[in-house]
């Protein structure tokens, strides 16, 4: 008897808070409109905005739920948040929206500095005919300096060596400020952690900046599944609306 096979499609976006490039413009409807058009079983956001008291009273597009329910809404009916950067007017952080309900969560703060958000935000989902196989999501937010990047790198391994058993399936996606590609070499050797564009295509997105993308900063990384299609959305209207790229992967489990 063939064994079925189930598909899965994720989205990873740093979206910014909303905000086109220079936060001059507020984008996050047409942000929303655009993910919705895809419609994939999950979506890892990073720079999501939880709350920000004098944007909402400024902005007359500022939705009344945060931001995450706001793009979840009618479409992913499960949502994590984390709260990493909390100021005077509110806080932001990483989101995972899912189709599928959420068995457990835990967020793993790896910031060094108040206002910068750097974590692990570490969902569980149980999917497919029974027995039901458990998949790990992993939306991570890295650092931008060396140092910093470095430990945080450290971190994110061994939690995945610490929580993640080697045959349950994982996907991991975000914003990883990799640009000197440090990170995927180890997750291959170590972990046999692979990157979706890497395997399919011999080389990392180019993300960064949307308007004219020359940084491989975002990636989608998994474990326990074969990646069938990736793409780097550019041209209309990703390119004007966050500073980053969105990247969009499928995989058969």
């Amino acid at each position: 008897m063939q064994e079925s096979r189930l598909n899965l499609s994720l989205i990873t976006y740093n979206i910014h808070k909303g905000f086109g490039l220079g936060k001059v413009r507020f984008l996050l409807p047409k942000m929303r409109e655009a993910l919705s058009t895809l419609n994939p079983d999950f979506v890892f956001l990073q720079e999501v905005q939880g709350e920000h008291r004098r944007r909402e009273k400024r902005i007359h597009t500022w939705p009344d739920s945060p931001q995450f329910e706001y793009i979840a809404e009618e479409i992913w009916p499960h949502f994590l948040y984390a709260k990493n950067a909390i100021y005077q007017s509110g806080h932001h952080g990483n989101a995972i929206l899912s189709k599928y309900g959420f068995e457990c969560f835990e967020n793993i703060n790896l910031s060094t500095f108040n206002r910068a958000s750097r974590s692990v935000l570490h969902g569980q989902i149980k999917i497919g005919e029974e027995p039901q196989k458990t998949v790990h999501l992993l939306c991570v937010h890295l650092g931008l300096f060396k140092s910093e990047r470095a430990s945080q790198c450290r971190a994110l391994m061994q939690r995945i060596i610490e929580s993640i058993p080697e045959h349950e399936p994982l996907l991991m996606a975000g914003d990883f400020n990799d640009w000197r590609h440090r990170l995927s070499e180890p997750l291959a050797e170590e972990l046999d952690i692979k990157e979706a564009f890497y395997s399919l295509e011999g080389r990392h997105a180019r993300s960064f900046p949307a308007i004219k993308p020359t940084l491989c900063v975002d990636r989608i990384y998994y474990r326990g599944m074969k990646v069938v299609d990736v793409q780097c959305l550019q041209g209309k209207p990703w390119r004007m609306l966050s500073d980053h790229l969105p990247l969009l992967a499928r995989f058969e489990l």
